[in-house]
């Protein structure tokens, strides 16, 4: 199963639209998971527009105030689905992976940047997994991790920032 996961920063129409679709054809996708769309309604013609074929089905966590929003979509000769769980920045999907007979877990999520809230996120998706032992599984989408702070361009959070000049312990630098 070919599943592609991507952060759009914003779903509007026009040319991400264009080179969504175009991948979904040149890379002959039966899924894709999309975070931020920043829509708070998606339609079947959306969706539709943005596969290229009306073979589609799709499920979404709208946005909020036009911030966050997750959407799957996926081709109906590949996937069928069974069930599915949406809640707090994640969506889950469980169906059959026509081509292999193979029961497939997918989910995909928008993690918050806050501690809080991504433990929460990540004890409800580590208790669907021990729920649903069996399958096959894919947790896939943006995690708002970072391995070191020089990760993080043009933010600026609690804790880090530039680095202190001179200041240095065991080889790490401080940060304010």
């Amino acid at each position: 199963m070919n599943i592609i996961t991507y952060n759009v920063r914003g779903l509007r129409r026009g040319i991400k639209w264009s080179s969504i679709r175009r991948m979904v054809k040149k890379e002959h996708i039966d899924m894709i998971c999309i975070q931020e769309t920043k829509k708070e309604v998606i339609e079947k013609s959306m969706c539709q527009a943005l596969w290229g074929d009306s073979e589609i089905s799709w499920e979404a966590h709208p946005a909020s105030n036009s911030a966050c929003g997750i959407l799957c979509i996926w081709s109906e000769k590949t996937f069928k689905l069974e069930r599915k769980v949406i809640d707090n920045g994640f969506i889950m999907l469980v169906g059959q992976w026509l081509k292999e007979a193979q029961q497939v877990h997918v989910i995909s999520i928008y993690s918050p940047c806050d501690i809080q809230n991504k433990r929460a996120l990540w004890d409800s998706v580590k208790q669907l997994k021990n729920l649903n032992p069996g399958g096959l599984w894919c947790i896939l989408g943006d995690f708002n991790n970072i391995r070191i702070p020089s990760e993080r361009l043009g933010a600026c959070q609690r804790g880090y920032g530039k680095v202190t000049s001179g200041s240095s312990t065991n080889g790490l630098k401080s940060w304010r």
